[in-house]
């Protein structure tokens, strides 16, 4: 018998209905939980208030007021806006040329179009430079940057277009609207939830970036954070300079808020009806050439630089013993931070779906937050944590995966919440009026019917998390190490040959988790078939 019951049958609960009390208890339950996931989540930002609140009002002002801080303020903005518009641009285009037009071969040109998914950030970088030197500065780091970034924009909003009903677009058409002006007035704005989201990771990402920026020669806010802890050891100004960033990130958090305004795409009790592909006519040519030219740019240039490297790198190593060694350790770091991160997203997406209040939405916006943070101020602020009480954990595996899990949480809650965003209500209230508990709800309606997002959320945060960088340098085992950091060890040295096979790897890695998320993103109606099975 359980306690409460036994409490309330001996009469110590005097006028508390055990009906009323499990109710409560189960209301509870979801906000309680949400809430404890986002406060640990969010711990690095207590840490970096405390480091910045130790150099005093004064220093703080001077440090604002210096020259570089004006630098990295137009520095940072400037990429983070030109890079955003240039990927909702391209991103768009290339998700509505596949979607909803008679474009040949569609499906070919998803998954080539997702694939510099499967290239880090700092791999492109690698590329590029050591192909082309001058690619570097401000016009180097928005090039590099889009192409890497640009597909968290093309599959949410390909997965939308997929899935969303043709009705309206259908009416435009009877109502005498030609394809771009339905285009126009309909499309796009039935994608707007997605774009806006696509653009609140590539901000973010860009936030945070701190190995694509250091190859290119740009100064950022991750950056100057790093030479201060690293190279300076000045805690308390890089602590001062990550609340500026975690400012930026906030406003851009706004920002998207009021974009997108969580609105649901779903059409309630009946399954979307795709739509007819517009006839692209004599645009069909340049409709494949400027998809040709983004695939040539954004894959072609990595993959060439790569192979060069490998074949003609006159410093290009065998592989040995020890790249299969570190292929083994960072999958294993990988797939631990995706399977808890995935885990963990669950409650906080279901509660700002649930329930839409300003706590919900606090609680959201709060686990959003920590992806501005670079991978260096999560590290340290894990070690803070780590030396003063927790020491047995102190340079273990499992600070490493709560550091990923910090890092990435907000893809894994990003593509959760999208999935919640497409599941009716009414299927949920179905299951409570036949007497289902919480518990049953969830695991027999809620959870098999956003399998696929679950699946996008493990393969985005494993596929991210097995690139790390600047957290792996500060946190891994003593004596270990992950392909992303012996990569770096050799790019630091200019041994472009030397680092190729580990890159290739890196990328090999990531190309069946690309495969993956593709399929689990532009085919939900698969998942939700399976599961109702």
């Amino acid at each position: 018998m359980s306690p409460p019951r036994l409490l309330l049958e001996r009469g110590l609960l005097p006028g508390i209905r055990w009906q009323a009390l499990r109710a409560f208890l189960a209301r509870s339950v979801l906000p309680l939980t949400a809430g404890l996931v986002a406060v640990v989540v969010a711990c690095p930002l207590v840490f970096v208030a405390l480091q910045s609140a130790q150099s005093g009002w004064g220093p703080a002002q001077r440090l604002l007021g210096r020259p570089l801080m004006a630098t990295l303020l137009w520095n940072t903005v400037t990429l983070a806006a030109a890079v955003t518009v240039i990927t909702l641009v391209v991103g768009f285009s290339a998700a509505w040329l596949v979607e909803r037009t008679s474009l040949p071969g569609r499906r070919a040109w998803t998954v080539l179009l997702a694939m510099p998914l499967a290239v880090p950030e700092f791999v492109h970088g690698y590329c590029w430079v050591s192909l082309f030197p001058s690619v570097q500065g401000l016009w180097g780091a928005v090039l590099v940057e889009s192409s890497s970034l640009y597909p968290l924009v093309f599959l949410p909003v390909a997965a939308v277009l997929r899935r969303t009903d043709a009705s309206a677009e259908e009416a435009a058409a009877s109502l005498g609207r030609g394809p771009w002006s339905t285009l126009w007035r309909v499309t796009l704005p039935m994608t707007r939830p997605a774009l806006a989201g696509g653009a609140l990771l590539v901000s973010l990402y860009l936030l945070g970036e701190y190995g694509a920026f250091a190859m290119l020669r740009f100064t950022t806010f991750a950056t100057a954070i790093y030479t201060q802890f690293n190279t300076a050891f000045d805690t308390a100004s890089a602590g001062m300079l990550t609340i500026v960033l975690v400012a930026l990130a906030l406003l851009v958090l706004l920002l998207e808020s009021q974009v997108a305004k969580r609105r649901r795409v779903v059409r309630e009790g009946a399954t979307a009806r795709p739509a007819s592909p517009v006839p692209l006519g004599r645009a069909a040519l340049p409709a494949v050439v400027w998809l040709s030219a983004i695939v040539a740019v954004t894959l072609g240039v990595p993959v060439y630089a790569l192979a060069y490297w490998l074949v003609r790198g006159s410093s290009t190593t065998l592989p040995s013993a020890s790249l299969w060694g570190l292929t083994a350790s960072t999958l294993g770091y990988a797939l631990a931070a995706a399977a808890v991160a995935t885990a963990a997203a669950v409650p906080v997406a279901l509660y700002a779906w649930r329930r839409d209040t300003g706590l919900a939405r606090g609680i959201e916006r709060a686990a959003y937050l920590t992806r501005a943070l670079p991978g260096i101020a999560v590290a340290l602020a894990l070690v803070f944590f780590a030396i003063r009480w927790a020491q047995p954990l102190y340079q273990q595996p499992p600070m490493l995966v709560v550091a990923y899990v910090v890092l990435f949480f907000s893809l894994a809650l990003t593509a959760v919440r999208s999935s919640l965003s497409h599941v009716p209500h009414s299927a949920e209230e179905a299951a409570q009026s036949l007497g289902k508990g919480p518990f049953a709800v969830l695991t027999r309606v809620t959870l098999p019917l956003v399998l696929p997002g679950l699946g996008a959320a493990f393969t985005m945060v494993a596929l991210t998390a097995s690139t790390e960088l600047t957290a792996t340098l500060l946190l891994r085992p003593t004596g270990a190490g992950t392909l992303a950091t012996q990569f770096w060890t050799y790019t630091t040295n200019l041994a472009w040959g030397a680092a190729a096979p580990y890159a290739a790897v890196m990328t090999a890695l990531s190309i069946p988790a690309v495969l993956l998320l593709t399929a689990r993103t532009l085919n939900p109606a698969g998942g939700a078939r399976g599961a109702a099975r």
